[in-house]
């Protein structure tokens, strides 16, 4: 791990890019240590660096998405490198490189946020009031919550590490933490970053506030299977109808081009000229000059396209005139500045209609449902049992989602990977330890149930 943690000793300073003047900022990009948070300034720079990281191309940019849809349903790949198939037939070995790639890009801003929650209390400047501060470091918190979550649903038994790294070997000792563990760290730093956190004075998507919080609350619980507070928190969110709200027709959310930021996102990440987003280029075919290495499968174009399933939502996919299907959220270019969605307020409609029907309130959970179904264009659900409604939330969250990291997760924590997808080896539901990453701990760090080390 000594060449991992080494790689982690800079923060990154790199802007995000976003209309508000706090993501404009251009970056320094070498800064020792020392020197890194000393004041307002370089608090508010050391925090643009967590979300750089965040946004990152091995990030929420792209490789982690594609962790998300590529062992799914609704999405194939279109090239013939093993390292992409091998998502796609559920034999991942640990060396594969996309897999690497992404556990140091969390890493990395992990670190990032230790140095921000580490150093922004000790700073010494006037200027740098105790609401500022906060903000600060409420937003790091978030961001490494964010992180641990994606670690835990990934990987599971992975390292926790709360401080920054100050030297290559300093964290060479760190052992697995269980998925349990992981997962409880995940709710440490929510709940942290919700006691510091304020509500939104405005819509404001690119930035975490007390009640992006309490989004990422609800998924967690759901994950946990604890279903009261998982329609809890996501009933906090959606009681603010202000700030969040669906938008109509679906496509509303991401077109036209110059459409950023809208009320329908609770957590997005935004590009500019500078740092641009190359998702854009996997999903848009040559004809508009990308590469198509990720395309909407068969099934999915066929649901999508049946106007009682997908409704209004084929605005997901296009076809060139040569009668290639492409997927169509990530399409803005010169430059492509798509942002990428973490949270949108639709997830937080169907999280509260899955927990509900899960305490068999089946006609608060319908009424969620159909919500999105309704700006969907489609026609009311009716199920009356609680399993039929689950599945058609399920089914909902399919189409609703396609194109995001959410269809393997969600089949993976319900347990339907088995049925769905026939992966009926449930420790395939955890990916392997990079290969690397066990070799370089001199095999402190342990390799997941069902692969070779």
């Amino acid at each position: 791990m000594k060449i991992y943690w080494k790689y982690l000793l800079i923060v990154g300073f790199s802007a995000l890019s976003a209309c508000q003047k706090f993501l404009d900022v251009q970056p320094r990009d070498a800064v020792s240590d020392e020197l890194t948070i000393v004041d307002k300034t370089s608090a508010n720079t050391a925090l643009r660096g967590v979300y750089r990281k965040l946004a990152a191309d091995s990030y929420y940019g792209t490789l982690f998405q594609t962790f998300g849809y590529l062992p799914g349903d609704n999405v194939q790949w279109t090239g013939s490198q093993s390292v992409i198939q091998q998502f796609i037939t559920h034999k991942i070995n640990a060396d594969n490189g996309n897999l690497q790639s992404v556990w140091t890009a969390i890493y990395a801003t992990i670190n990032a946020a230790n140095h921000v929650i580490t150093k922004v209390p000790l700073v010494q400047d006037a200027t740098f009031s105790a609401a500022d501060r906060k903000q600060i470091i409420g937003e790091a918190y978030f961001i490494r919550a964010l992180c641990y979550f994606d670690l835990a649903r990934t990987w599971g038994n992975v390292q926790i590490t709360l401080t920054p790294t100050l030297s290559a070997s300093d964290k060479s000792d760190l052992k697995n933490s269980t998925q349990a563990q992981v997962y409880t760290q995940v709710l440490t730093d929510l709940n942290a970053a919700d006691s510091l956190l304020l509500p939104p004075a405005s819509p404001n998507p690119v930035r975490a506030n007390q009640q992006t919080a309490w989004a990422l609350k609800a998924r967690y619980y759901l994950y946990q299977k604890d279903y009261v507070q998982a329609a809890n928190y996501a009933g906090k969110v959606l009681a603010d109808k202000k700030t969040y709200s669906l938008l109509h027709p679906y496509s509303a959310f991401f077109t036209p081009a110059s459409t950023l930021a809208t009320k329908e996102s609770v957590f997005e990440l935004s590009y500019s000229a500078t740092y641009t987003n190359g998702h854009r280029n996997s999903w848009q075919p040559p004809v508009n000059s990308g590469t198509r290495q990720w395309a909407p499968s068969d099934a999915f174009i066929a649901l999508v396209n049946d106007p009682l399933i997908g409704g209004n939502r084929n605005a997901l996919v296009a076809k060139t005139s040569a009668g290639l299907w492409y997927g169509n959220l990530y399409y803005r270019s010169s430059p492509s500045v798509d942002p990428s969605y973490v949270i949108r307020i639709a997830e937080l409609y169907l999280i509260r209609a899955e927990a509900l029907a899960q305490q068999n309130k089946l006609d608060d959970a319908r009424e969620d449902l159909n919500a999105i179904r309704e700006r969907a264009g489609l026609l009311p659900n009716t199920a009356t049992d609680k399993e039929a409604l689950l599945l058609a939330i399920e089914n909902e969250t399919r189409i609703e989602f396609a194109l995001e990291p959410h269809r393997w997760f969600d089949l993976a924590r319900t347990d339907r990977a088995g049925a769905v997808l026939n992966v009926t080896d449930k420790r395939l539901y955890l990916f392997p330890i990079p290969a690397n990453e066990i070799v370089l701990s001199n095999h402190l760090l342990k390799q997941n149930p069902g692969y070779d080390e």
